[in-house]
């Protein structure tokens, strides 16, 4: 996580609980319950975004005897609860907008314009500072605020059309279809944080291609046991066996080593662990081998 993706969290945390007692207040005075019931479910998405904050302050934290590899995991943590908070609200959503269609209430239009707008503003800057990160714990935050966002826009244009064309059961049909934009996000985000925890080699990371690259030069003999993981979706690990002649000296062994890493970092995989093996050498290990 680099300083930058804190930051934006930490802003989209101050946004998010500013306009959460905000809404609370202008839902009261308009007497709109589902001003007021977005306003629950905010203060539910800034304490999300207040624990991601916090997740990812932790994964830049140096490595150390107990965490060797570090802390970058704890920004996925953060990822994935926020995805899961985004899950249930948009669920909740779901299950208030339904009742709506049979039975639409009438709200105070004039007050909802006023603060779907405001709203819009707040979430929308909020959004925009998160998008552009390449943090996966970003990218859901980025959500939870495009959630608003969305919403707020379909506020802002229910507030119009239905005070002109008097036609109230707009508001919770474009609600069930947030909701459901939402939760399609979500799902595609916690599927690739459950592949970065169970070490799944990066999806723009083709391992074959690595070796035939590797194998180009002609000290190496082969490439074998080699291991390509993520560790937050930004940074990528690399382990491998490599095998060279016997009569390779010192010096070319750290030729060999220098010029494997320099080829590595072409893939986006900046630490790299490497064993070298002679031509000669019988390797025991026995797990997969591409």
């Amino acid at each position: 996580m680099s300083n930058k993706s804190v930051k934006n969290i930490k802003l989209a945390f101050m946004l998010n609980l500013g306009f959460s007692i905000f809404e609370l207040i202008g839902g009261l005075y308009v007497n709109s319950i589902s001003i007021i019931s977005d306003s629950i479910h905010d203060f539910g998405d800034s304490l999300s975004i207040g624990l991601s904050w916090l997740l990812d302050k932790r994964a830049n934290t140096e490595p150390n005897e107990k965490f060797t590899y570090g802390y970058l995991r704890f920004s996925l943590l953060g990822a994935l609860i926020n995805s899961l908070i985004l899950t249930i609200g948009s669920l909740i959503m779901i299950y208030n907008a339904v009742p709506r269609l049979i039975n639409p209430e009438e709200i105070n239009y004039n007050g909802v314009f006023i603060l779907a707008f405001v709203g819009l503003l707040v979430n929308g800057y909020g959004a925009f500072k998160t998008s552009k990160g390449k943090a996966i714990s970003e990218k859901v935050i980025s959500l939870h605020l495009l959630e608003d966002v969305l919403g707020w826009a379909s506020i802002l244009i229910c507030s119009v059309i239905m005070k002109i064309f008097n036609f109230p059961i707009l508001d919770p049909i474009l609600s069930i279809f947030i909701s459901i934009f939402i939760l399609f996000n979500v799902f595609k985000n916690i599927k690739k944080i459950f592949e970065v925890f169970l070490e799944k080699s990066p999806n723009n990371i083709d391992t074959n291609s690595i070796i035939n690259s590797l194998k180009e030069n002609k000290s190496i003999i082969d490439i074998h046991h080699i291991h390509i993981w993520a560790m937050d979706h930004i940074n990528n690990y690399c382990t491998l066996h490599v095998v060279i002649r016997n009569n390779e000296n010192t010096q070319s062994i750290i030729k060999i080593k220098e010029y494997i890493r320099n080829e590595l970092k072409k893939h986006e995989i900046r630490h790299v662990t490497i064993e070298v093996e002679f031509n000669n050498e019988i390797c025991d290990n026995s797990t997969f081998q591409p």
